[in-house]
């Protein structure tokens, strides 16, 4: 088996379907660690969808329990249903996301006078082979897959 079936075969375990063998062609061509990305990025939106799929269970809890009971109580009686809660939620989600994906690439929002920015810290997301070794590859723009890899059949 070749190193290009093999990630092809990993990314198809992870979901990938038919993008599966332009992810691992990109890995093996590239020397990009799309396998991490890919990775990352999927359990991003299973979080994300979580909101919209798991609405009902999430309303009633929050309902019994939270800082937004409140909140949730008045939607509820103003006619919103647990689904529609849901997926405003999964978009709030889906925004945060993204808006986190992006400040790792770009730390620098442009909030503090340039003096300050300069002095500050950045970071960096690393990847690590499957023994927790760091392969000295970097998972950078991550924001630039994340709706590429959104799954399909999931937004309302």
């Amino acid at each position: 088996m070749t190193e290009l079936d093999r990630l092809t075969a990993l990314f198809r375990a992870l979901g990938a379907d038919d993008d599966a063998p332009d992810w691992a062609e990109s890995e093996t061509e590239e020397g990009l660690p799309q396998l991490a990305r890919y990775r990352l990025l999927r359990t991003v939106w299973q979080d994300v969808d979580a909101w919209g799929t798991e609405a009902p269970r999430w309303v009633a809890a929050y309902r019994s329990d939270g800082v937004a009971a409140g909140a949730v109580d008045r939607a509820l009686a103003a006619g919103l249903t647990p689904e529609d809660l849901g997926e405003l939620a999964r978009e709030v989600a889906r925004e945060t996301a993204f808006g986190v994906l992006y400040a790792l690439a770009d730390p620098a929002d442009g909030s503090l006078p340039a003096e300050v920015e300069e002095r500050l810290p950045g970071w960096r997301l690393a990847e690590l082979d499957p023994a927790g070794e760091p392969t000295g590859r970097h998972l950078d723009a991550l924001h630039e897959d994340f709706a590429g890899v959104e799954p399909k059949g999931t937004v309302p």
